[in-house]
């Protein structure tokens, strides 16, 4: 079994990232045609962590 406040510690920091990632994703959209190339590097990175992020509260939901 996880320990529940490294749980919690892990889901903040990764709600922090995500948020951040998903902020650049959107920066990278409204500068369109400027920054093209770097959409499908930042896409991955926001997909890895918010799929990153969901598996730790899940993981959060089988400790409670």
């Amino acid at each position: 079994m996880e320990n529940t406040d490294d749980l919690k510690a892990e889901i903040k920091r990764l709600n922090s990232r995500a948020t951040a990632l998903k902020m650049d994703l959107h920066d990278l959209a409204e500068d369109l045609p400027t920054g093209w190339e770097r959409i499908m590097e930042v896409a991955g990175q926001t997909f890895t962590t918010y799929e990153q992020l969901a598996a730790a509260k899940s993981r959060l939901a089988q400790a409670e």
